[in-house]
């Protein structure tokens, strides 16, 4: 996704008429209670989860609304939440079945039935929107209900698909509040997670209430949290010294992170290893200056990490070399061992070989949310014009119209975040090079989504690498996008806010029940 990934609650009063239960209540003592405020630069694309595959969107879903399964912190297989039990049924990874708990209501009040877990995956695949999670189910055949089980029948071997269920796009919701063949629009949500949205504005703030119905794999109840949303980082650093937050996660400046003193009695702060990594992405529809790889190979040939780690996020990132980031099964540095350094003779002669004129224009685009972005635009430019070889045209524009563009095809390339979806190489694999991904860069190889394909035909996820390593070396090989950098996850708080570094473990998803006032 990218950073390529929320919502209800209204104050009602107390009414007892014709047996209606007051479920939207806000919990007791709840006005006597501050709420912990988390300040973030992501942005939410949409509150109905099948219109959305960004961070800012599933870290507010992974509180909100429900999913079959879950992660825990750290975890690589999934556990039941809205589900009492999932297996796959025989050993050919191609029937998934969940029995749905007897106990969950949305928060309007109505029981969740297999129906709505049935309607909210095939809504989903149906309404199929350019930003959408739709890619993540490639295989999935139809969705069987009886009683409360639910039955996925999948076209072919899928190992990974309790994982994709346990995402933001697993998301249920009512099938009686949310249209099957449209986006709903709005700024409320009925789902069932372990959080309420009493109020939304967007690009400003989500204020969540603890969900006092909710059923499912957590045992404790969070406080209250504030979201609250801000343009770029050093908005972000500003609300931070003012006190308006007590808590900040993705993303003050890197000037700020870097200077960060562990040993500071004021601050709680939490580094850790992320699999989150950025991308150069290359247009390769045929209209477009990259459609012969050759082309892309240049780019790929005189770029330069250095700088960027160095000067621009000042060793707050890591050069990547490869699709899958390190730590991850499978990683290896294909782009290393092709491209070790940067070589404009070796660029010059693929120019020349694909019959260009240079410089060749091209266009460059970013989100311009966070003056690091800029930045990084700007240095890549520099590399790919210093020896003639590009004109490079930068477009920094909003989240929205950035995620338009790269779907219309309106971009030569672009630079765009991702985070893992699921602890699995498979999702930098499928999501961002196979057939149809979700980088909407045109990009397709029978050989990769065989390569895919094979990957996925394995429990035993160890079995996987050799073909990891094809798949990457063909990445390499393609470019249909050039690895860029993997970022360190930070979370930093007030002393008078425990559970920070439960916040993230590196991935998109948001526990915001574990954040307590001390």
């Amino acid at each position: 996704m990218r950073s390529i990934r929320v919502r209800i609650l209204a104050l009602v009063a107390v009414l007892v008429i014709a047996g209606v239960v007051a479920w939207q209540l806000l919990p007791s003592g709840e006005a006597e209670k501050n709420p912990i405020a988390v300040g973030t630069t992501d942005e939410v694309t949409a509150l109905d989860p099948a219109g959305a595959y960004d961070a800012g969107s599933w870290a507010l879903y992974s509180n909100l609304y429900q999913s079959l399964m879950t992660f825990k912190p750290g975890a690589t297989v999934p556990e039941p939440d809205a589900a009492e039990s999932c297996g796959f049924i025989g050993q050919k990874l191609q029937t998934y079945q969940c029995r749905l708990r007897d106990d969950l209501h949305f928060s309007n009040g109505r029981q969740i039935t297999a129906a709505d877990v049935k309607f909210s995956i095939e809504r989903m695949i149906k309404i199929k929107t350019d930003v959408g999670p739709w890619v993540l189910f490639p295989s999935l055949k139809n969705v069987v209900t009886e009683g409360r089980t639910i039955t996925f029948n999948l076209s072919a071997r899928d190992a990974t698909f309790p994982q994709k269920l346990a995402t933001g796009a697993g998301s249920i919701v009512d099938r009686e509040s949310y249209p099957a063949k449209k986006l709903r629009i709005g700024n409320t949500v009925d789902g069932s997670g372990p959080y309420l949205l009493k109020s939304y504005k967007p690009g400003k703030l989500a204020e969540l209430v603890p969900n006092p119905h909710y059923k499912g794999a957590l045992k404790k109840s969070g406080v209250p949290v504030t979201v609250r949303y801000y343009k770029g980082a050093e908005d972000l650093l500003a609300a931070w010294k003012t006190g308006e937050i007590q808590v900040t996660h993705r993303q003050l400046p890197p000037a700020t992170l870097n200077a960060l003193n562990p040993g500071d009695p004021d601050l709680r702060i939490s580094e850790a290893d992320s699999a989150e990594i950025r991308n150069l992405v290359f247009n390769v529809r045929p209209s477009s200056p990259f459609a012969d790889k050759r082309v892309r190979q240049a780019v790929a040939s005189v770029f330069d990490r250095g700088p960027l780690v160095t000067d621009v996020y000042q060793g707050t990132v890591e050069p990547l070399y490869s699709l899958i980031p390190q730590g991850v099964i499978g990683h290896s540095t294909p782009f290393f061992d092709s491209y070790p350094s940067p070589d404009v003779e070796r660029a010059k002669g693929l120019l020349q070989e694909a019959g260009v004129q240079t410089p060749l224009p091209i266009t460059l685009a970013y989100n311009h949310g966070d003056e690091a972005y800029g930045k990084e635009s700007a240095e890549l430019r520099r590399q790919f014009e210093k020896d003639g070889l590009f004109k490079v045209t930068l477009k920094g524009v909003d989240w929205q119209a950035f995620l338009n563009g790269l779907a219309g095809g309106k971009f030569d390339s672009y630079l765009v975040g991702w985070f893992p979806d699921y602890p699995d190489p498979d999702t930098f694999s499928q999501p961002l090079v196979g057939s149809g991904n979700s980088l909407h860069n045109g990009y397709s190889s029978k050989k990769m989504d065989s390569l895919i394909s094979s990957t996925l035909q394995y429990s035993d996820r160890g079995r996987t690498s050799s073909d990891y390593k094809e798949l990457q070396a063909l990445v390499a090989e393609d470019v249909p996008l050039v690895p860029v950098w993997q970022k360190k996850d930070y979370v930093v708080s007030r002393t008078a806010v425990s559970g920070s570094q439960y916040l993230s473990d590196g991935t998109g998803l948001w526990r915001l029940w574990e954040l307590r006032w001390i």
